[in-house]
């Protein structure tokens, strides 16, 4: 096929290029959606999003909890090939309607257009707010956290994505009004922190707080002498106490691991006391909550 075709494109752009019908309907071509065909089978779910787009009309774009995975924000669950890929239009449109699709509509001014990697979607805003209703307070949570983080290394988040504060959130909100899962944003906002540089971070300083301990400082920076020491994921800093959630990257990167020790011993030589947390802790948070009191008691 024609490099100008790309890896999706439709039959008509197909025969714009001198392609035809029997060459455009030949085996060797997938057919992902009606009147599409690909080079090859999408392998993941962002591939088949980008399937989809030869199809889109202009003013439709990815919206719901299709738009926060193609943004990489978090979201409960996996992402499978086989997801329905939810397409919005403006009030008064008519609903996209195909197989594979899930068709939903949203006022005018209530979404920003966006592009990323050539996939027309909605601001990631109005994508959290489209999969509120079917989100937990906690979820929600950890979706604002991701949202109003300036990490460069929160994990999957897409690179150019827009810098967001809890304020225009709420301004957001305002232009919204009441709608399927506001009070649930409303009450998450109260619990969002800027800074969190992981979704588990943030759960962790969620069961933190839940077991009835008070809330560590997010992404703690520790000086010394006016040089930055280090900075925790989580801290009591009058307790000199620190909390560092370990991911996978901590366990399978050499460098990363070996800066993790070195670090965790020029805290302690220096009076702190470094609790690490991993996925295992937060299967069975008893363990970690109780020795996050011991710690807090031997300070007192």
């Amino acid at each position: 096929m024609p490099d100008e075709l790309g890896r999706h494109f439709t039959v008509t752009q197909a025969a714009a290029v001198g392609i035809g019908r029997g060459r455009a309907g030949a085996r060797d071509l997938d057919r992902p959606f009606r009147g599409v065909r690909s080079v090859a089978r999408a392998e993941t779910p962002l591939d088949r999003v980008t399937a989809l787009v030869p199809r889109l009309h202009r003013g439709q774009l990815i919206g719901g909890e299709t738009a926060m995975r193609v943004w990489g924000y978090p979201h409960p669950g996996s992402w499978s090939v086989e997801a329905p890929i939810v397409v919005v239009v403006a009030t008064g449109s008519a609903r996209v309607r195909r197989r594979g699709v899930t068709g939903r509509r949203l006022a005018e001014g209530r979404t920003h257009p966006w592009r990323i990697g050539g996939i027309p979607v909605i601001d990631p805003v109005a994508a959290l707010f489209m999969c509120a209703a079917t989100l937990t307070v906690d979820q929600v949570v950890i979706a604002l956290d991701a949202l109003i983080s300036t990490a460069d290394n929160y994990p999957g988040l897409r690179p150019g994505r827009p810098s967001l504060t809890v304020t225009d959130i709420e301004m957001r909100l305002q232009v919204w009004g009441r709608f399927p899962g506001s009070r649930r944003i409303r009450d998450a906002l109260t619990r969002a922190r800027e800074g969190a540089e992981s979704p588990k971070e943030t759960e962790t300083r969620m069961l933190i707080v839940a077991a009835g301990l008070p809330e560590p400082v997010v992404q703690y920076e520790i000086h010394e002498n006016g040089l930055l020491l280090a900075r925790s994921d989580m801290a009591y800093p009058s307790l000199r106490i620190a909390i560092e959630y370990e991911g996978d990257g901590h366990r399978t990167s050499r460098d990363q691991w070996r800066r993790d020790i070195q670090r965790q011993r020029e805290l302690e030589d220096r009076g702190w006391i470094v609790i690490r947390v991993t996925q295992l802790d937060l299967a069975d948070t008893r363990p970690l909550m109780d020795r996050i009191r011991r710690a807090m008691a031997s300070r007192r």
